[in-house]
């Protein structure tokens, strides 16, 4: 992919147009994050697609982006974080032929809305499968204080984060760190996963926890939802998990908030990592959502060259090179924006897209990169590094 350096706004769109494009499969409708290395639909890559074809006014393919992530719902409403495609299905990943039996963040809520501000029309159809999705997830992964849980670490969106290491995952950076034992770890925890009825996976025996970003990732979809359907309940839901969130999960010495262990965990848990930001989206606490915002431009805490590390530099944890243990990642830079924007700190969003465009051509559009020095780090090129041109003014 072509730099787009000294190219504008206009060569960022192009270049991110060409990305697409180039990952896009007609017989699928969805583009691929990667060819070689994700050849399947993932949930919040898909929906990160809809909202750059809204961006770049191709209404139709938004349209299908968001229908292709909606097709793969279950019966009872969750929607699956993998539709596989192209290389065949990973059977790790559940009971079911087509799809995963776990879930992700569930950004199709926010893909909506962008695609309604561009003037898309959504139809009815989408609109109640994305209800149904977030209902699924309030009514089947609320624990009775009324937070949602995750019940293996893929579905958190981070599944290497240092947060999980006292779930007893190999690996850790003290250890030297082994991303191939941390995945097959992760394949591991599978047989431990119950599934209902149809197929959407629904407890753990080892693996249980209430993640702060997927707990914002949710509040904001439910919001962001209710905002195009005028719909009072979502509202309500997502005050309450928000308020939630800030009642048991806010962390006063770290200044972010933190993961809540459920079945098995420990202290990890409380690692800072810049998810750990993400209740800025929600919260109805100015206060809190300042500090923890501040630390994302701290060169202390999250502050880089080329955008927010993923672990506070400070911490021994912090790995620059290393997936989910320190790199920048573009999906994260775009929701950070989105919080900055919800409080009114529109320089320091300007900044962050600042950061993050100049991080994106200096990997060549990677899926993460050192926040450092900019090195493309994991799939290159990867399609979620065109959330560049949706943070421009």
């Amino acid at each position: 992919m072509a730099s787009a350096t000294g190219a504008g706004t206009s060569g960022l769109r192009e270049t991110v147009r060409g990305l697409l494009a180039a990952h896009w499969r007609a017989e699928h409708g969805y583009s691929v994050p990667n060819p070689g290395t994700y050849p399947h639909l993932w949930l919040w890559d898909s929906c990160f697609h809809a909202v750059l074809w809204a961006k770049l006014g191709d209404g139709r393919a938004a349209a299908q982006e968001l229908d292709a992530v909606l097709a793969g719902q279950l019966a009872g409403g969750m929607v699956p974080h993998m539709r596989y495609g192209g290389a065949g299905p990973d059977t790790w990943l559940g009971p079911l032929p087509g799809t995963s039996s776990l879930t992700q963040p569930p950004m199709f809520g926010h893909a909506a809305r962008v695609m309604s501000d561009a003037g898309i029309q959504l139809s009815a159809a989408t609109l109640a499968r994305a209800r149904a999705g977030l209902d699924w997830l309030w009514e089947n992964r609320r624990t009775p204080e009324g937070l949602i849980y995750v019940v293996h670490p893929w579905e958190a969106g981070n599944d290497h984060s240092p947060r999980w290491d006292d779930w007893g995952a190999p690996g850790r950076t003290s250890d030297g760190y082994s991303r191939s034992a941390r995945t097959a770890w992760n394949k591991e925890r599978m047989a431990e996963v119950s599934f209902s009825a149809d197929g959407a996976a629904c407890w753990s025996t080892s693996f249980v926890a209430c993640p702060a970003a997927f707990n914002a990732y949710t509040a904001f979809n439910l919001r962001e939802l209710a905002a195009i359907t005028g719909d009072p309940e979502l509202e309500a839901r997502a005050a309450a998990l928000a308020e939630a969130m800030d009642e048991q999960l806010w962390d006063d010495s770290e200044q972010l908030w933190s993961d809540l262990a459920v079945v098995g965990g420990g202290p990890s848990v409380s690692i800072p990592i810049s998810d750990g930001v993400m209740g800025a989206l929600v919260t109805a606490d100015r206060a809190k959502a300042r500090a923890a915002l501040a630390q994302l431009a701290d060169p202390a805490r999250f502050g880089a060259p080329y955008g927010p590390a993923n672990v506070a530099r400070s911490h021994p944890a912090y790995d620059p090179d290393t997936y989910w243990r320190g790199p920048a990642w573009p999906p994260l830079n775009y929701l950070f924006q989105q919080a900055f924007r919800r409080q009114g700190m529109d320089d320091e969003a300007a900044s962050l897209a600042k950061l993050t465009e100049a991080g994106a051509v200096a990997s060549g559009w990677a899926e993460y990169w050192n926040p450092d020095n900019g090195r493309g780090l994991g799939a290159v090129p990867q399609t979620w590094a065109g959330l560049v041109i949706a943070m421009q003014q």
